[in-house]
Formats: C-alpha cells, structure tokens, sequence
C-alpha cells in the first residue's frame, strides 16, 4: 500500500503534506470564504441524509402501519403525507441550493489560487539564473507547469466537492444506523468500506507508477515536439522531418503503451471495487429484510437503510477514481513544488542598495570565473572602462569575450575579483537596479512575436509613439517601416523571423536609444551581417555611443578600429591592451587576426 506522506517517484521523494502545506497560502487567504464554503457543504449533506428519512415516514403512513413504538393517529393521515411531501421537496431543493451555493463561494476561492501561483511561478522562473534556462527543456517544462498549476485547483476540487462530502456524508448516515437500528449493520458497513478503501489504495498505489510514466513521456514528446518546431528551418535545411517525426512518434510509442496498462488496471480496479460494495449491500439488505420479517422494523426502515446505502456507496464507488486523480494531481504538485524550491543562483544581498550611476565609469578588477571548478574561464582580467570610452573587447571564440557581457548583468557571479560602477560592486547592488542602468545591442537579436511598436517600447513601457518613432528614426529604421502596410503595428513573427537580421540589428538599436542608458554593450552586434549591412549598423551604434560607456565585444576587428583601447583576450587571460596602432605595432595576437581577417576580406572581393 502505498503511504500518503512522502513518495517515491520519478522525480525523487515526494512528501504530500508538505506540499498541501506550502500551497495553502493560495487557499486561506480566502479563509472567510472556504469557510462558508464548506458551511454549505455541510447543510447540503444535512439535507441530503434528511431525504430518505422523510421517505421512510412518508411510506409509513401510506402504508398505514405505525413506526415500531409510535401509535398511528388516523385523523393526521391527510395531513401527514402532505406535510411530508412538502418537506421532502423541500429537503431536495436545499440539497441542490446549498450544493450549488458551496460551488459559487469555492469558485473564488480556485481560480484566485490558480491565478496567483500561475503569476508567482513565472516570477519565479524569471529570477532563477541563466544556468537554469540554458538548460532547460522549454517544451517539457511548459508542459509540467500546465499540469501543475492546474493540480492545485484539482486538488481543492477533490478535497471539498468529493472527498470531504463522502467523509460528512458517511459520519451522518453511519451515526443514523448505530442509534436506530442493529449494530451489525454498522459493522458490516464499515467491513466494507474497510475492505473497499484498503482494495482501493493498494490497486491505485500498483497504477502510480503507469501515470508516472504517461507524464515523463508526454512531456518528452511535447518537448520532442516543441524544439523541432523552433529549429523549423534547420529541420528543412537537412531534410530531417522523418527523422523529427520518428523521435516523436517514439515518444508516443511508450506513452501509448504507458497508457493501455493504465487501462487495463482500471479495468481490475473497477470490478473490485464492484464486486465488494455489491457483496456488502447484499449482506446488509439480507439483515434488514429479516428484521422486517421478524416485524422489528417497517418497510419504510427498509426503504431508509437501502437509500441510506445508496447514499453512502455511490459517492464511495468513485473513491478509486478520486484517490487517483489525487494521487496524479499532487504528483503534477510535485513538479511545480520542486521548481519553487530552486533557488535562484544569483541573489540580491539583504543590505543590497539601487545603483547610482553619476558617470558610467567601469572597472573590471582582477576578474576569476568559471562556471565549473576544472574548467577556468577568465583568469585575473582587469580594465577599465572611463566615462565616455569605448573599450573593445577581441580574441579567438571561446577566449571568455562574452562571458564579460554576464558577468557586468549579473546573471553569474565572479568567481574571484569583482566588478565596479562607479566604484560600486555590482555585487552589493540590486540586480534591477544593475540591468536597468545598462543597454546592450546582443549579437543574436530575439524579438517577441508582437509589434514592432511593442518590441521598440520593450525598453521603456509606456514610451509614447513620438518617442519609439524618434528612436526608430536614429536607428535607421524609417525606410523597413516605410516599406511595411501597417508601419509599427507590423507584427514580427516568432523570434522576429519575419526580418532580417540587419532590421533585427537595427531595431536593437532603437531599443537602447529609446532606454537611454550611461553604459552600452555591443556584443558582437554586426558579426552576421554582411559589409553594406554592417557598415550601415556601425553608424547607427556609434551615433548611439557617443555619450555613453561602451563595452563592445568584437569578432570583426575593423569595427573597433576606432575604440579608445582595445582589450585582446586567449583563453580567458589578457595578453594584450592598447589602441588599434599599438597593437598592430607590437605583432602580437591582436596583429595576427587582423591580418587573417584581411586575407579573407581580401578574398571575399575578389570576383567569382
């Protein structure tokens, strides 16, 4: 049998209530309103038990046989039966009132818990750190957090539509058969709910495993799904869509399998349970016909027990399927309770204090990093960025150049060293206070699928339309948005795919005009372009970079030609700094690469 508390699972242990315990925020907020809730819950059981004992009196005196010990008053026989009906009516009418009214007080209740862990676990993936979303599966994980955050609302939908009502339910007729009627009635319902439930949980905790399975390869298969749909064009650049299509269908394949075994348990559990509630019923309709026989009890008591047990068994007939949708609603809880608890990699300090930014000036002071302990990415690098400057960052890919770029947004934290705004730690900042103070131009621009208004104005929400066409404009967008039937209210497509990667470029740009920032990164903004597209990008980023601090990280080295120092990096340590001239000068690394681009630019004119 499987325990309620802590699990074992595909994921790791798994422990219940202390999940339901972090999750019950979202639900006792509405304290006063569960409350009520369950009130209702309460008087529409209530009323529902009453039914059947109305009945029996109903039928006790059409029959025209007093209840065993009460002495039948012939003048009351019109009376009675009317008076019955109207209360049985009226016991029907508020069971479905307050049943309905518990549904319109817990709606709240559920679409509130929904919507406010929906928001807090978005929040909280966007505060976990870039090594997480490097990392992760976006397909599986989008799948796992629609499961989970629906599993609250699963969960408190079972707790107070199914599971608390059988409990009430099953308290006031059991407390109804032990005061009126034999003991061993009782006994023989509770021998059966105790063999029922035990059935129930043993057969259901045996299927968990299925489920379980179902929901790793259905996340597998919709991430499967998902990345091929991203990687579109390089799917039909190698003509894979068979072998895209069979990795999927593999998936498939095991979660189909998955799924018949689901079945086919459910098959075994259904019967089961079947078979006990009918051997149950049985017993007990056989003790009460015999009481009636014996004349211990009227046909009316008769007709009480059997309603009395349909009451009760029918809402147990779905146990099984209760506890399983439990069982999967807090195994989907799980997920969702483990990717709370991550905690982010890059945390504020609990002193940490806005960024004041008077002059932009930037100081890298004897950097370490690495993102593993055998794996050194940067090692003592030092520079200094003055107000104003343009330092350009090179070396051969995989020298660290880009790591500078998150390292100064914070997304890692330096491994030794540390890195200064105006003689500020960016360590002892807030991390909104750092990124909002900084503007970068990346080298693989990523629009929303929106507007190209809305990806202008993601630089400062609220920008009028004067502001975002001004930015536009200096960022040599005019001529696309000419170009465009609808201008600014062009919608880009997913990832921007609808532009070029000059236009991308460009609208970069116009973001960071827009945003306004003391400090400017460009990292590696104009490597994909070709020479015309680039030269027109380089105008754009240094009209953009006159009045700020500028970091570039440069693949091409005829784009820094003019930055005031030049950094050269290998292997993540400086082996060279100066202007463009001392470099070339000194014939070291920087002057070997900017031969070899030479040459290839050289040969790249030549005619074909």
């Amino acid at each position: 049998m499987p325990r309620y508390g802590r699990q074992e699972g595909p994921h790791g242990d798994r422990d219940d209530f202390a999940n339901l315990r972090k999750l019950s925020p979202y639900v006792w907020k509405y304290s006063r309103r569960v409350g009520l809730a369950l009130g209702c819950l309460l008087l529409s059981k209530l009323a529902t038990v009453c039914i059947p004992i109305v009945l029996k009196s109903i039928i006790d005196t059409l029959d025209g046989q007093p209840a065993v010990g009460e002495t039948l008053n012939a003048n009351l026989l019109v009376v009675v039966p009317m008076t019955m009906l109207i209360a049985y009516g009226a016991l029907r009418l508020c069971s479905g009132l307050f049943s309905e009214l518990r549904d319109i007080l817990f709606s709240r209740v559920r679409y509130a818990a929904m919507h406010q862990m929906s928001v807090d676990v978005l929040s909280h993936l966007h505060q976990l750190s870039l090594r997480f979303h490097l990392e992760r599966n976006t397909g599986g994980i989008s799948r796992d957090l629609e499961r989970g955050t629906r599993s609250l609302a699963s969960v408190l939908n079972l707790l107070v539509f199914s599971i608390l009502p059988t409990f009430a339910e099953f308290l006031l007729v059991g407390g109804i058969l032990l005061f009126n009627y034999d003991g061993s009635l009782m006994l023989v319902i509770l021998a059966t709910v105790a063999v029922y439930v035990v059935f129930t949980l043993m057969i259901s905790g045996w299927r968990m495993s299925f489920r379980h399975e179902m929901n790793r390869f259905d996340s597998a298969a919709n991430g499967r799904a998902i990345d091929s749909l991203l990687n579109y064009e390089t799917v039909k650049y190698f003509d894979n869509e068979a072998m895209e299509l069979g990795r999927y269908d593999e998936q498939l394949e095991q979660w189909e399998q998955a799924g018949r075994k689901t079945q086919i348990s459910l098959s075994v559990l259904n019967f089961g349970q079947g078979a006990i509630v009918t051997l149950g019923v049985t017993v007990i309709m056989i003790l009460a016909a015999t009481d009636v026989a014996a004349g211990q009890i009227t046909i009316g008591d008769l007709v009480l027990i059997n309603a009395l047990m349909l009451q009760l068994f029918i809402p147990l007939s779905i146990l099984g399927s209760v506890y399983r949708q439990l069982q999967y609603s807090l195994a989907d809880m799980d997920l969702v309770i483990k990717l709370l608890a991550k905690t982010p990699e890059i945390l504020d300090e609990d002193n940490a204090q806005a960024l004041q930014v008077s002059v932009g000036r930037v100081s890298f002071k004897s950097v370490d990093f690495h993102y593993n302990a055998n794996r050194a990415i940067l090692d003592n690098v030092s520079f200094i960025i003055e107000p104003g400057q343009k330092l350009a960052v090179v070396g051969p890919s995989g020298s660290g150049k880009s790591t500078l770029v998150r390292l100064l947004y914070r997304f890692y934290d330096v491994t030794a060293g540390c890195i200064e705004i105006d003689g500020q730690s960016i360590a002892a900042c807030t991390q909104e206070s750092l990124r909002r103070s900084i503007g970068i131009v990346p080298q693989d621009t990523v629009l929303f699928n929106d507007t190209i208004r809305y990806n202008i104005a993601y630089a400062k929400p609220g920008a009028s339309d004067a502001e975002i066409l001004e930015a536009a404009q200096k960022a040599d967008l005019t001529t696309l948005l000419s170009r465009l039937p609808e201008g600014l209210d062009t919608v880009v497509g997913e990832r921007g795919l609808k532009l070029s990667g000059g236009e991308k470029q460009r609208l970069a740009i116009s973001r960071v005009i827009l945003k306004a920032p003391k400090i400017i990164i460009f990292d590696e903004a104009t490597s994909s372009l070709d020479s015309q597209s680039e030269q027109a990008i380089l105008h754009s980023l240094n009209s953009v970079s006159q009045s700020a601090t500028t970091l570039v990280i440069a693949h091409r080295l005829s784009t820094i030609v003019d930055a005031d120092r030049i950094v050269v990096l290998e292997d993540g340590v400086t082996v060279e700094a100066g202007s463009h001239q001392q470099l070339l000068h000194d014939k070291g690394l920087y002057h070997r690469l900017w031969n070899m681009q030479q040459s290839e630019q050289v040969d790249a004119d030549l005619p074909r």
